[in-house]
């Protein structure tokens, strides 16, 4: 007789916990590079990047930009304060073949600015999974020929807008990779995931890159991660974190996470006002220190 899938999502959960504390007990423990996003930056990359190398972030995720003097002011303060970065990259276009073109063409423009690695806004929720596989199949040749390697995010409105539909994908295309922002899956299914274990584990598995914000049933970002009235929906996302980070423990893989809480309309504000309810700043840098306590030795 088969396990119940719940049961089987515990016990992963379960085992990974352990492997997780394992790994901060001994040399197994994962290599973590922590990021930064720019999203919300409002001053120049030089004051943005000290900011950030002073808070403690190893690197900055952003857009790879097209302009040649905006690419260049960017590129020489990543040199100046040291730090790594990740280029988000997406297609665009009112149908398949305009998405696949422009993909294409920032995708090799981002690989060519040598970034540790690229997140990737893969296709659309409304393209079929033979145009969805084409783009990732194009984004695995890019990253096989250039080095750098590519994930794709779970994300709202793309090909892995919702937690089956990219189990799917995962079973088919064994070369896909994930940056896993979860977030937007407790959004789109409105629930925590507890009904859909195989599919939440095949995710956590086939993970390379972490997106730390916090989504729950209702919306895809909560208004402040240290609110008490937030503490099981926060520490259902660590454990699923645990054991991404259990698992490249175990195989002694890299892996990276960017702090993304975003800010407004993402982050609630007050009406009339548009008054933030937090600071964007603080809730990434919150999560940054509460990442790097749990994480490292």
């Amino acid at each position: 007789m088969k396990p119940a899938p719940i049961l089987i999502y515990v016990l992963f959960l379960t085992f990974a916990a352990s492997l997780a504390v394992n790994a901060q007990q001994s040399d197994l423990a994962t290599d973590i590079t922590f990021f930064c996003t720019d999203w919300g930056r409002d001053v120049p990359w030089d004051e943005y990047c000290k900011r950030v190398r002073d808070a403690g972030f190893d690197g900055i995720e952003t857009w790879a930009p097209t302009d040649i003097a905006a690419q260049e002011e960017m590129l020489n303060a990543f040199k100046k304060y040291n730090l790594a970065y990740i280029f988000l990259c997406t297609g665009s276009g009112a149908d398949f073949n305009t998405f696949l073109a422009t993909y294409k063409q920032r995708l090799e423009h981002a690989v060519a600015l040598h970034p540790v690695s690229i997140n990737s806004h893969t296709g659309k929720d409304h393209f079929d999974a033979t145009q969805n596989e084409a783009l990732i199949n194009l984004a695995d040749s890019i990253s096989r020929a250039s080095g750098v390697p590519i994930a794709h995010e779970t994300h709202r409105g793309r090909f892995s807008f919702a937690a089956h539909i990219t189990q799917e994908y995962l079973e088919r295309l064994p070369h896909l990779r994930l940056t896993l922002d979860i977030s937007h899956w407790c959004n789109v299914h409105e629930s925590m995931l507890d009904d859909q274990p195989e599919a939440v584990s095949l995710a956590l598995q086939r993970t390379d890159h972490i997106h730390a914000r916090i989504g729950h049933p209702e919306g895809p970002q909560i208004n402040d991660p240290r609110a008490p009235e937030w503490e099981s929906v926060v520490q259902r996302h660590l454990e699923w974190w645990d054991a991404i980070v259990a698992a490249h423990g175990e195989q002694r893989k890299p892996l990276t996470i960017t702090t993304e809480f975003g800010p407004p309309n993402y982050l609630p504000t007050l009406p009339y006002t548009r008054q933030p309810v937090a600071n964007q700043w603080d809730l990434n840098k919150y999560m940054l220190d509460l990442l790097k306590t749990r994480y490292e030795n």
